[in-house]
């Protein structure tokens, strides 16, 4: 890579680092009360560990909610309180010691949220020779697992994850990481607001969705819009806006010669221009209606007044969706709603859908026109001047590059005949080599068994055509994401972990 390369890359890294609102998660040290008059020392001991614990977790870009100890039924009715009043995403249940069920379903049962019991245990092992009744009761942190586990199930209540090791090994943290970013993502799915402008690609009977629905399984309040309410904010645009983010799309971004396509050419000044004019509109319209994410579909009329401003949106949109505020074109709110997932896993998110297969290779390019997620791109990504938009109206600036190299999921949400969304998901590899010059995003994508194979399952499981591409093999996470939110989930290709 070159020095001017090497400097725009971290140039993107610098303009997409952003801080997301954090997820709350709430957390609890669970004990058993008749222990603390027996063995004095005992409590004092396990709430430092819980305070070990707490510190760690607030490490992972999570706000923590500390509700304290709940050592009975009693003092479960507390904790309860606090954690209900901090309408936290997530409950941890950190087990510190032996306790009783009720200690922790009291409080898990009146909070309402997905929740997870830990135990972690301070020693590797007991000092066969030497150890006390309190040592074991210090790491006695497995013994009430299934208990709560069974009277949480019997109350209806099916617990996240059961995370068992020790206070201080990578596993078990590695494993509330993937807590924290579930946590992520349910804190997005209840509170996000995705805007909904123009209309459904025209025969796309996949694209078609209920936004009621979005409200009903998710959460996510869904705001329409209009092209008009764009189009004022960018004829609000004055000349020096203009002109800072032209500066900044030229220093993000790499324009290189022509390649074979004879309808990806140079960029037009004037269109670049006016893509950064648009750019800033779009900021302002996301933050004046206060959004987390836009899906959208213009599809114009020669001469018709908004036509010029409906295809030039990549360059804006691609530039939000690496900040965090995924823009899905053709108006899939399925897919934006499932790019705003993977980007609350910190995986990305990229818009995109099937291209040809190189059947020598094994593999199968994954990629589309539009907007994506740069942030993700591997290296500069490129700008394209397109005379014409395939299957759109219009012309102008498009964005073109390949995501990261190495492991990516393919998050596709769908729809099943009663109006249930459901998940495909699918681990690959991105491969390195080139892709073509056309102005669009492809990722040459390897994915098991073979490219024949993976290509026909993942067309039987019933995705839209469409799907979020991530950095990253993120099924575990994903599938606990849709089992807590009651949804239907189809692994098409999963990558061995050994």
């Amino acid at each position: 890579m070159s020095t001017a390369q090497t400097q725009s890359t971290q140039q993107l890294k610098d303009y997409f680092r952003r801080s997301p609102a954090p997820a709350r998660v709430g957390v609890f040290a669970c004990g058993h009360h008749l222990y603390w008059p027996q063995f004095p020392a005992l409590k004092g001991r396990l709430m430092e560990y819980h305070r070990i614990f707490c510190e760690r977790l607030r490490q992972m870009n999570v706000e923590v909610v500390d509700g304290g100890l709940s050592d009975s039924a009693q003092s479960a009715a507390a904790t309860a309180g606090t954690l209900h009043g901090q309408d936290v995403d997530l409950v941890i249940a950190n087990v510190v010691t032996y306790c009783t069920s009720s200690a922790v379903v009291g409080v898990i049962q009146k909070v309402g949220r997905p929740a997870a019991i830990v135990g972690l245990q301070p020693a590797e092992r007991l000092d066969y020779e030497n150890a006390t009744t309190f040592d074991q009761l210090c790491n006695d942190n497995v013994t009430s697992l299934p208990e709560i586990a069974s009277a949480l199930l019997r109350c209806g209540i099916e617990p996240v994850d059961a995370v068992f090791g020790q206070l201080h090994e990578q596993r078990a943290w590695n494993r509330i990481a993937d807590l924290c970013r579930l946590a992520r993502c349910l804190h997005i799915l209840r509170n996000g607001r995705i805007g909904l402008m123009g209309h459904t690609y025209a025969g796309m009977l996949d694209m078609n969705s209920d936004p009621t629905m979005f409200t009903s399984q998710f959460g996510l309040h869904i705001e329409h819009l209009e092209l008009d309410d764009l189009h004022q904010r960018v004829c609000d645009v004055d000349q020096s806006a203009v002109e800072e983010r032209l500066e900044l799309v030229q220093h993000l971004f790499h324009l290189p010669p022509p390649g074979a396509d004879p309808i990806a050419g140079p960029v037009d000044h004037d269109e670049l221009c006016w893509a950064a004019r648009v750019s800033v509109g779009m900021d302002r319209l996301i933050n004046d209606f206060n959004l987390n994410a836009l899906a959208y579909y213009y599809r114009g009329h020669p001469g018709a007044p908004n036509e010029r401003l409906g295809c030039s949106l990549i360059v804006g949109s691609s530039l939000l969706t690496g900040r965090g505020i995924p823009i899905a074109g053709e108006f899939d709110l399925k897919t934006c709603t499932a790019m705003l997932i993977m980007d609350r896993l910190g995986a990305g998110g990229s818009f995109a859908e099937l291209h040809p297969a190189d059947f020598a290779g094994d593999f199968v390019l994954v990629g589309h026109d539009g907007p994506h997620h740069v942030a993700i791109a591997n290296g500069p990504p490129v700008l394209r001047g397109l005379s014409i938009l395939h299957g759109k109206a219009g012309r102008g600036p498009s964005v073109e590059f390949a995501i990261q190299h190495g492991p990516i999921t393919l998050l596709g949400l769908t729809q099943t005949a009663d109006g249930r969304f459901k998940f495909v998901l699918a681990e690959g590899q991105s491969m390195a080599g080139p892709i073509p010059a056309t102005g669009n995003t492809n990722t040459r994508g390897r994915f098991g068994p073979d490219v024949r194979t993976f290509i026909e399952r993942w067309t039987l499981a019933g995705p839209t055509h469409h799907f979020a591409l991530g950095v990253g093999w993120e099924i575990p996470v994903l599938e606990k994401l849709a089992h807590t939110l009651g949804i239907p989930c189809q692994v098409v290709a999963r990558e061995s972990r050994g």
